[in-house]
């Protein structure tokens, strides 16, 4: 017999929750959580994810792609726009770009403000 589970809530650790929140809402256009808080703030995403950001003391952003602070989270987002036109505007919000990028012209890999990678992909 199969569990019936339903994925409610995706969270990342961070140095500054509302920072992060912040971000990615500015990235997304999701609802930020009404009960967000300089220790956990979440946006609410589609079918009722939430996705979470909650604060770890001594955090230490991943080291992406050599693993020496694993990754330890990777999001994908599909877009709309054009790949150089959503990097631009990502990059003006505070993500990063890493040198390395595997997937061509497919994807983009970024980094959030908190150093976790994301992709952005058109398909």
């Amino acid at each position: 017999m199969t569990l019936q589970m339903q994925l409610v809530a995706i969270t990342l650790d961070c140095p500054d929750p509302l920072a992060l929140a912040a971000f990615y809402q500015q990235a997304t256009g999701l609802e930020p959580h009404p009960k967000s808080d300089a220790d956990f703030a979440g946006l609410n995403g589609e079918h009722g994810l939430l996705i979470g950001f909650q604060r770890v003391a001594d955090y230490r952003a991943p080291s992406w792609p050599d693993q020496i602070v694993p990754q330890q989270l990777h999001i994908c987002f599909k877009i709309e726009e054009g790949l150089g036109e959503a990097e631009a505007r990502l990059l003006e919000l505070g993500a990063s770009k890493p040198d390395h990028q595997p997937h061509g012209d497919r994807a983009r890999v970024l980094t959030d403000p908190a150093g976790h990678p994301f992709c952005i992909s058109t398909i």
